[in-house]
């Protein structure tokens, strides 16, 4: 704990102000929305090719915006899994959905901050100069790739590496620096299971109510039968892995998926996922030009180093910093989206920021939701600002932790 103190304390800072007055040259959202989140291997996008979850994203935002697909001058989709991490999809999948080859494309590649990464390489080309629109997503078909696809094959990786501790953690697994962070931090069992029945209940309650059909474009789209190739089509526009019947009692009951002695385990963990997200920035002067919809303001964006071996610790370090950068305090904020890769490393997050937990994931989180790796970060953003204006709120950051050891955050702020 001492160490990533001193961590974060010797963070350089980009002292950026908040802010107070609309400017030219702000670099604004103009619209963001998300597939629906289907399990992996059963759900409804499970034989929905990634090319085709593209293509259907950034189609729908442009749609949304009245934006006309050639005024856009770059786009970046964050990817984990995909061969070529995701380029070769992404780009296909921009021709698909009827975009000129003049636009380019670009993957990128920051684990399970991806689709954040996107945004804030959009964003930051905007602020620098560089570009005055585009469009930031991210897309994970778990279902034909899996976390094991991208992984390191232990045969080409050089002996060195295991003499060297944190080298050697960067390839432990995401499921054992759970349990690190729990052990380490005395994160019991128990509170692991009610912070992701409520996750659930949350969840729950806002598919019952509504709340994220803003967000969500559905998506028609076929499944093979079952025993067969052939198939059927389906039309997907709910999110299928959350379950409105989970209690503390039946995640009580679950076996620890890391270890006989663990606590993670496959209710209190994110779910295996197929989605695909979108986000389409601008310079407010150039939106304004388009005469495009002008929903939040993008502040900034920060990444931090942790411990691989604690790598879920990351949010408490990049939040922290992010809202240095824009003069804000954690009281300003009205939400959190904050990704729940697992319930231990949320709750230390939580617990470490003193955060409300009442402003933290307040239509639950990836326990519930689902965490498709690449498209998390943009599919965090289409929630966040969709839950922001239904509640009137003003500022909102997403937050995630990311393999190796990182943390990322970023702050948007409401027109």
């Amino acid at each position: 704990m001492e160490r990533l103190s001193t961590l974060a304390n010797h963070l350089s800072a980009n002292n950026t102000s908040c802010p107070v007055n609309k400017k030219a040259d702000d670099v604004v959202i103009c619209a963001a929305l998300r597939t629906p989140l289907t399990k992996a291997n059963r759900g409804g996008l499970k034989d929905t090719a990634p090319e085709t979850l593209v293509a259907h994203v950034i189609k729908a935002v442009c749609e949304q915006a009245k934006l006309n697909p050639k005024d856009i001058q770059d786009i970046a989709i964050g990817n984990v899994s995909q061969p070529g991490a995701g380029l070769y999809t992404s780009r296909i999948g921009q021709f698909l959905a009827g975009f000129p080859e003049t636009v380019p494309i670009h993957s990128v590649n920051r684990l399970c901050s991806s689709g954040l990464e996107a945004v804030a390489q959009i964003a930051s080309k905007i602020r620098a100069g560089i570009i005055d629109i585009g469009i930031a997503g991210g897309v994970e078909q778990m279902s034909q790739y899996d976390m094991q696809s991208s992984a390191p094959n232990p045969e080409l990786i050089d002996e060195n590496v295991f003499e060297n501790e944190k080298a050697r953690n960067c390839l432990m697994g995401m499921g054992q620096t759970s349990e690190n962070v729990a052990k380490k931090y005395n994160i019991s069992r128990e509170v692991q299971d009610k912070f992701a029945a409520e996750s659930q209940r949350r969840a729950a309650e806002a598919q019952e109510k509504g709340y994220f059909k803003a967000e969500i474009v559905p998506i028609k789209t076929s499944i093979k039968k079952k025993g067969s190739d052939e198939r059927e089509p389906i039309f997907v526009d709910k999110d299928d892995g959350i379950r409105k019947e989970t209690t503390f009692a039946s995640l009580q009951k679950l076996k620890p998926s890391f270890g006989k002695d663990g606590m993670s385990t496959a209710g209190n963990s994110s779910q295996l996922t197929d989605g695909a997200a979108a986000v389409i920035l601008a310079r407010r002067s150039t939106a304004e030009k388009l005469g495009l919809p002008i929903i939040a303001r993008w502040l900034s964006h920060a990444v931090v180093g942790v411990p691989p071996e604690i790598m879920g610790v990351g949010p408490a370090y990049a939040i922290p910093q992010v809202l240095k950068q824009t003069g804000l305090k954690v009281s300003d904020i009205d939400i959190f989206e904050l990704n729940e890769a697992f319930a231990s490393q949320a709750l230390f997050c939580i617990d470490t920021l003193k955060l409300d937990t009442k402003k933290v994931n307040p239509k639950g989180g990836a326990i519930a939701l689902g965490h498709p790796l690449g498209c998390t970060g943009a599919r965090q953003v289409a929630t966040l600002l969709s839950e922001l204006k239904r509640t009137g709120g003003k500022n909102g950051i997403v937050s995630m932790c990311v393999g190796t050891g990182m943390g990322a955050a970023a702050v948007f702020q409401m027109e």
